[in-house]
């Protein structure tokens, strides 16, 4: 038995020890929370016991032992250098392939159901630890600065030891941040936040980085606004079902101990999850990508098993995001600013305006309601635009939507009714909804492979920075009016859409293989 082989075995072994000591030292706190049954779960002011700080132990071992044996300290180069794209790209779309998209819309619904559990959290939260709503929002504010910190790092990270590593080590973080429900001390459950938000950030943008580098190209662009669009709306779904089901019973502890099943699931349906064989091209381990091309139904003929052209140099470094990028850097950044400004700023205001200009509370609330049923519909045409139409001018044109509702909402501020604040809230809404089911598949498209997963990263990481900043302000006590707001939000995205304009490459039918030769022979 070879000592590729034998190493890892060894690694397999210490990652699934490292998962057993996370999900021990997550079950060292469940006595905590069952302790307050006869209470309604109301654990505030009870003392941290021996259990759970030794279970915390257990969970830092047991994240640094699965680290260990996803991520080999130095990647071995083994096997003759393969074509890997052009092969890949050109596939059958099959089960394989379904499989993965599948799997990887699941790590979106659990991803996205995190934050968007924030909201019926802070009711229960608020009421335990009698604290002000103005104390209450450094619970969101921690969870995205954690999503920032995650999403660039976890970025990084998939650059360096992969694509799969990374989902698969965030998911094992995921499952040791759910003793955030037993949690006696409110700042407690702020900090344990801001790490669920860290474990949570990596999953977003590293799975559409894989899933672009999976994909027959034909099939790339509507599959990753599908399965982005499936992810964010199944998110909201799962968090509003399961709350409903199960805070009456448990309380509001139990949005977040819900961390330990849904991460643990993830966990054990990794070994479905394949490391992109175009990354396992380019650190040199092509035997692995062979068996990943395998897995996916493509057989090499000699001529596609040839060594890559004259000029490829698999140790390449790996360049900065500004090398030839700046242009449409700029410009996802400003979009990802623009659509977090939006999503946790102004729609988390825009009930309290609506109410001061006289509307009741059941009003606000349904208008808002009503404008978010478009969602759904608006991804499906969202996927279609993508990749019948034009990745490039589709994002534009989502933008320039949201652009108009915005425009719309600040020109009737003044005597708004429920009636004439539909059309522009609506447009609002659909606008935002199809930036984010198309703003990480474009960036994805837009960079080579060896700074793809950083790229989606920052991007990720942009889009909620943006509603950082609208949290600050939340938890400052300083919301500015809403026709403040809205200008805050349109410099921003109509930057966005001019840069795209400008910079942006139209990616629908083209190869990734493409743009990573271009970037060699331009680098």
């Amino acid at each position: 038995m070879s000592s590729i082989v034998l190493e890892r075995r060894r690694n397999t072994l210490i990652f699934w020890c490292g998962c057993a000591l996370v999900t021990a030292g997550v079950l060292a706190h469940l006595p905590m929370f069952l302790m307050g049954r006869d209470n309604g779960y109301v654990l505030a002011g009870m003392p941290m016991g021996i259990g759970m700080l030794l279970g915390m132990g257990a969970i830092v071992l047991g994240v640094l032992a699965a680290a260990y044996g996803l991520l080999p300290a130095a990647p071995r180069r083994s096997g003759t250098p393969i074509d890997v794209s052009t092969p890949l790209e050109n596939a059958r779309l099959g089960a394989p392939h379904w499989r993965v998209a599948a799997l990887l819309a699941l790590a979106l619904v659990i991803d996205i159901m995190k934050p968007a559990s924030l909201g019926f959290v802070a009711p229960g939260m608020k009421a335990e630890y009698h604290i002000s709503a103005q104390t209450a929002a450094w619970l969101p504010f921690a969870a995205l600065a954690g999503t920032v910190a995650g999403s660039v790092f976890w970025g990084m990270l998939a650059d360096v030891y992969g694509r799969r590593a990374s989902i698969v080590l965030s998911s094992v973080m995921f499952v040791g941040t759910s003793i955030c429900g037993a949690m006696p001390s409110f700042w407690w459950n702020v900090g344990m936040c801001f790490l669920m938000g860290a474990a949570a950030g990596g999953l977003l943008p590293v799975a559409y980085a894989l899933l672009a580098e999976i994909m027959p190209t034909r099939h790339r662009g509507w599959s990753l606004v599908l399965v982005g669009g499936v992810g964010a709306v199944g998110g909201f779904f799962a968090a509003s079902f399961l709350s409903a089901l199960l805070q009456p019973l448990f309380g509001w502890r139990i949005m977040w101990l819900l961390n330990l099943p849904t991460g643990l699931a993830l966990v054990l349906l990794s070994p479905l999850l394949p490391e992109s064989a175009q990354f396992l091209q380019e650190t040199g381990r092509s035997e692995l990508a062979r068996e990943t091309l395998a897995r996916f139904g493509v057989v090499l003929t000699p001529a596609a098993a040839a060594a890559p052209p004259p000029g490829h140099e698999s140790h390449a470094p790996v360049p900065p995001l500004t090398h030839g990028f700046v242009g449409i850097t700029s410009a996802l950044t400003l979009a990802a600013l623009a659509w977090g400004l939006v999503n946790f700023g102004l729609l988390l205001w825009l009930p309290a305006a609506l109410v001061e200009q006289g509307q009741s509370v059941a009003a606000a609330s349904a208008l808002i309601a009503k404008s978010t049923l478009l969602a759904v519909p608006t991804i499906v045409l969202c996927a279609w635009l993508f990749s019948a139409w034009s990745t490039k001018w589709s994002l534009i044109a989502v933008t320039a939507v949201m652009l108009a509702g915005l425009a719309g909402l600040a020109l009737g501020q003044s005597g708004a009714t429920a009636s004439g604040t539909l059309l522009p809230l609506a447009l609002v809404i659909l606008g935002s909804s199809g930036m984010i089911s198309m703003l990480l598949p474009y960036a994805a498209e837009n960079y080579p492979l060896l700074i793809r997963g950083r790229a989606t990263g920052w991007v990720a990481a942009c889009s909620k920075l943006g509603g950082l900043g609208a949290q600050t302000l939340s938890v400052a006590g300083g919301v500015p009016p809403l026709t403040t707001a809205i200008m805050f939000i349109v410099a921003p995205a109509f930057g966005a859409a001019l840069l795209i304009a400008l910079f942006g490459r139209e990616s629908r039918g083209r190869s990734l293989g493409e743009l990573d030769l271009a970037h060699r022979l331009r680098g």
